[in-house]
């Protein structure tokens, strides 16, 4: 019996703290002159799908990769958090293709696998992107909570994009992650579902820590990170893109007086929050023949 009490005050936690991510969730209904195209294949599993969000006569559009939440054992590509201001913002009032990744969850994968799980939807993703009326060469790639720790990881270490074949992107924007140095997180006093999620073997904790995974050649990176936490997310925000840049690229951080969820739920909403996040994306933007 304690035992069964403190799984479901675990589960319980896990509640409170992604609160978006205990929500009903249904289809999103997208946009006048937006089209969905659902469940899109890149793996043969049944969590390895993503939906495609297509502007009205699209051509040559830019794609942003939305990698979702939940603290890498749940969460749903369809949540309204994770896709419906993203797809006002960007795919109606910008022309993007928004596509929303789906991923295998922990105890089905390890955390490695989901990583990989990413990189392979990106390398679909940029292999379709032609007959959607996309730019395979103008990706960015976006996550929240355990989906900004994954695109963390596919991007400082890109020997796991190109071995799903994927190819380069231009930027990558990782919405409140508080395990960019994992090893660390692990270390010191944490929240219980880590434990789950990454075991007691600190030698896997580094070989999923972008940190300590960072290599040369990793996009740009904007860290959005939530003043409102007490677990890191800022102290380490900061911590990983002084490393970055001491190796030559480059990374921003943007602290927002929000919580956990609003990081996700309120990215696209008009003001200055949204516009720091498009600025950074702009920025990212190379004129014809530069690339």
């Amino acid at each position: 019996m304690t035992h069964l009490l403190r799984i479901c005050a675990a589960w319980l936690g896990m509640l409170a703290f992604f609160p978006a991510m205990a929500q009903q969730v249904g289809a999103p209904v997208a946009p006048t002159g937006v089209q969905r195209l659902a469940d899109v294949p890149y793996g043969p599993d049944a969590r390895q799908h993503m939906d495609v969000y297509l502007p009205p006569n699209a051509r040559n559009a830019p794609v942003l990769v939305m990698v979702h939440g939940g603290a890498w054992m749940f969460g749903n590509k369809a949540a309204a958090s994770v896709v419906d201001m993203k797809i006002e913002h960007w795919v109606r009032d910008q022309g993007f293709i928004l596509v929303s990744v789906g991923y295998r969850f922990v105890p089905q994968v390890d955390v490695m696998q989901q990583a990989q799980d990413v990189a392979r939807a990106v390398a679909t993703a940029q292999a379709s992107a032609p007959s959607w009326g996309g730019d395979a060469g103008r990706f960015v790639l976006m996550g929240h909570s355990a989906g900004a720790h994954l695109v963390a990881l596919v991007s400082a270490s890109p020997d796991i994009a190109r071995q799903q074949g994927a190819r380069p992107w231009l930027g990558t924007v990782a919405l409140d992650s508080a395990a960019l140095d994992t090893a660390a997180l692990m270390r010191r006093r944490h929240m219980p579902f880590y434990d789950r999620v990454f075991g007691n073997d600190p030698a896997y904790w580094r070989t999923v820590s972008p940190t300590d995974t960072l290599a040369l050649g990793a996009p740009p990176m904007l860290l959005v990170c939530s003043t409102q936490r007490r677990d890191g997310s800022c102290t380490q925000a900061n911590q990983f893109a002084t490393r970055v840049t001491a190796i030559g690229g480059r990374a921003e951080v943007v602290p927002e007086d929000l919580s956990h969820a609003q990081i996700d739920g309120e990215l696209g909403l008009p003001g200055a929050y949204t516009a720091s996040v498009d600025v950074f994306i702009r920025s990212l933007r190379k004129a014809p023949g530069e690339r």
